[in-house]
């Protein structure tokens, strides 16, 4: 599914673009200025997937410890300098725009780590743990932003690749038996409304009118839509603001109330082939650095789309998680075309692997 025109791989970027048009068209009903924000956001982020599946990946491989560290560097900074926010410093101010690293970082780190993973023969403890090891600053920076939601977006996207290529079960088992001793250590440095969250989720505490009203609100709204939705710009839960952040963490549910359950199933689906995709250029890959680059973009974004939906419908704790390519944010969606666009250059290399076979 490529075009000559730029080798771009459709099959990646058609759905991706369906995705913006729903995330749009509920934005839209909510707040005109901020539709006008994503849009130039998407003019941007379609570029930026455009330069990058030009980019031969081989290059950016020659300088993946300089990414690393440049990656930590960027988020030290945040912490230091950056604008706070509702209690979070997760964003620095550039040019007039403000950009959220943690998001950005992420096709670049993804990067690193597959460069590492492969350069490495055996599936030994000694390199779990060095894995696991050289992933803890970077997990350890946007926790204390604090970001839980991203934090352990990384966490289990990084175990989860380690996982799928072959690395003992033992250790996992080992690894989760160690977090457990840690968790009253991080239970420390968690913010008074994420302990709540996590309290609530887990039927610790109920509190409909505190911290338990935006997991409410959002069931509420996923439920009113029914089968076919209110209409667009008719749901009355984003409408009369009853549902928190309804454009960015909640934005499932709010096009679930104004598209109901065949909205939601169009989001379900549309992802689900965007991720099939992913999983077709890993197995046509016979490169081991590509293939873990493409399996590491596969959990990364199946993660972040579960976890936010999960937290839309009340099957998971509320994070702050966005939904790729549907939630406002110009980080987000930057990050996730640009992360498309490096899948888009592999896809690129394979079909003229195949080209030579032919000839």
């Amino acid at each position: 599914m490529r075009s000559s025109f730029l080798k771009i791989d459709w099959g990646l970027l058609i759905p991706a673009i369906v995705l913006v048009f729903l995330g749009l068209s509920g934005i839209f009903s909510i707040n005109l200025s901020l539709f006008r924000s994503q849009v130039v956001f998407f003019a941007v982020s379609l570029l930026g997937f455009v330069f990058f599946s030009q980019a031969n990946l081989y290059n950016f491989k020659n300088y993946s410890l300089s990414i690393y560290i440049g990656s930590i560097l960027i988020l030290f900074i945040v912490i230091l300098l950056g604008v706070e926010s509702r209690g979070s410093v997760r964003w620095i101010d550039f040019l007039g725009f403000r950009a959220q690293f943690s998001e950005i970082l992420k096709p670049f780190l993804m990067l690193s780590l597959a460069v590492f993973i492969s350069e490495k023969s055996g599936r030994s403890f000694k390199i779990f743990f060095t894995i696991l090891a050289l992933l803890f600053p970077i997990f350890f920076l946007i926790f204390l932003q604090p970001d839980l939601g991203n934090a352990l977006i990384y966490f289990f996207t990084v175990l989860l690749t380690l996982f799928a290529f072959a690395f003992p079960l033992r250790y996992f088992i080992f690894s989760a038996l160690t977090s457990v001793l840690f968790f009253p250590l991080l239970w420390t440095f968690l913010k008074d409304y994420q302990k709540e969250r996590l309290l609530i989720f887990f039927k610790f505490r109920v509190d409909p009118l505190g911290s338990s009203y935006n997991a409410i609100q959002s069931i509420i709204a996923v439920g009113s839509g029914m089968f076919l939705g209110k209409g667009l710009g008719q749901g009355t839960q984003s409408l009369l603001r009853f549902l928190p952040e309804r454009h960015t963490d909640f934005i499932f549910a709010t096009l679930s109330e104004e598209l109901g359950f065949v909205g939601g199933l169009i989001i379900v689906l549309t992802f689900s082939f965007l991720l099939y995709r992913i999983i077709v250029i890993s197995n046509d890959s016979d490169d081991m650095f590509l293939r873990i680059f493409a399996v590491c973009s596969f959990f990364l974004l199946s993660t972040e789309f579960l976890t936010n939906v999960g937290m839309n419908i009340g099957l998971m704790p509320i994070v702050g998680v966005s939904l790729p390519f549907v939630s406002y944010g110009g980080s987000s969606l930057l990050s996730n075309f640009i992360l498309l666009g490096f899948l888009s250059s592999i896809s690129k290399k394979f079909e003229r692997k195949e080209v030579l076979e032919i000839k």
